[in-house]
């Protein structure tokens, strides 16, 4: 946290928040996150991405009764799918950069791999990389 990373919440389970999940479940579900990460970071949760990007209004409003901005993606590197083509990785992300673009990007091993190459190829193309904004 210190050189700028923010720590959100992306649930416990994983589960898609807006398929068969009562408003009242999905706010459960975030609580034990944040619970869980505040106790471990000692620090205040204020992000929030919702599994497989899939939300309703129910979503949004347990979010805010957490105090938790929920934060998309405009890129989707696909890295999940693309363990064997590690430039592909790179090219899904190069090709759509924009300014202020959030990069979806896992904790995967071919990710963690490519992480250098990709990160040369987005300075290469002129971006800079930017600490988002908790207000």
């Amino acid at each position: 946290m210190a050189e700028g990373h923010q720590i959100g919440t992306h649930t416990v389970k994983h589960k898609n928040l807006a398929y068969n999940m009562t408003q009242q479940q999905q706010y459960e579900e975030l609580k034990k996150s944040v619970d869980a990460i505040e106790h471990l970071t000692g620090k205040p949760v204020t992000f929030f991405r919702p599994p497989y990007g899939q939300f309703n209004d129910d979503t949004l409003q347990a979010a805010k009764r957490l105090n938790l901005k929920t934060v998309m993606w405009r890129i989707a590197s696909m890295d999940w799918e693309l363990k064997d083509d590690p430039e592909q990785i790179v090219a899904n992300v190069t090709d759509h950069l924009e300014d202020g673009a959030i990069i979806l990007l896992h904790e995967l091993s071919q990710t963690v791999k490519v992480l250098p190459q990709l990160i040369a190829a987005i300075k290469e193309q002129g971006y800079e990389f930017a600490v988002l904004e908790t207000e």
